[in-house]
């Protein structure tokens, strides 16, 4: 995640079929997000090397390709190291910088997608962008400032957890849960009802929301 200290980052494995909308569902199963905000990816272009943009079309928005109709196997290519922007909520402005490092045989036992490891805690959604969580964690670490009580309310509300215990060096990736990318697809797009296996559910359930 660029642009914010302490500095966060994670390694996934995924499957190879999946889209870049798969992906970006897992990006933000990853980091604990509502998921609802636009994105974009930028991804270079193989055969031209110029930057394709990836994401959700709009009619404005022409040059936008749908990203669950481009495979990642098609842009990550073995042998090669590929980076690609992942941009999500265009208010706050966070920016991902997402790295494959390669793929290998699929291990028998284990379920896809996985986090393998990350270090410190993902910024909540929607906390202003990488200045947001600066100004955050500066008014967490001030008991006396006046909007404490406050930000710890809301953090709570937004975590689904008391907002005491949110410490900015904490990750485990035994904590992260990821959603089926087809639900979420049709949560977003065709007005199917969350279900109680997906996150996005169990948060909206503490919210009162569901």
């Amino acid at each position: 995640l660029q642009d914010v200290q302490p500095a966060v980052w994670q390694r996934i494995e995924v499957p190879g079929t999946y889209s870049f909308w798969d992906l970006h569902v897992a990006l933000t199963d990853v980091f604990g997000w509502w998921d609802s905000h636009l994105h974009e990816w930028n991804v270079p272009n193989p055969e031209t090397g110029a930057m394709d943009r990836q994401g959700i079309w709009d009619e404005d928005d022409p040059e936008i390709t749908m990203d669950w109709e481009v495979d990642i196997a098609a842009r990550f290519l073995p042998g090669k190291v590929v980076q690609v922007i992942h941009q999500y909520d265009f208010g706050d402005g966070w920016v991902h910088l997402v790295e494959f490092e390669g793929a290998h045989p699929k291990e028998k036992g284990v379920a896809y997608p996985r986090c393998l490891e990350g270090e410190n805690a993902c910024p909540p959604d929607d906390c202003g962008g990488p200045w947001g969580y600066e100004e955050l964690l500066e008014i967490l670490d001030d008991p006396t400032h006046e909007e404490y009580a406050d930000r710890l309310e809301w953090l709570g509300s937004m975590k689904g957890i008391d907002g005491k215990k949110f410490d900015p060096r904490h990750f485990d990736p035994a904590e992260v849960h990821f959603d089926d990318p087809e639900k979420r697809w049709q949560v977003a797009f065709n007005d199917k009802a969350m279900t109680p296996d997906m996150r996005m559910y169990e948060i909206f359930r503490r919210m009162g929301m569901e």
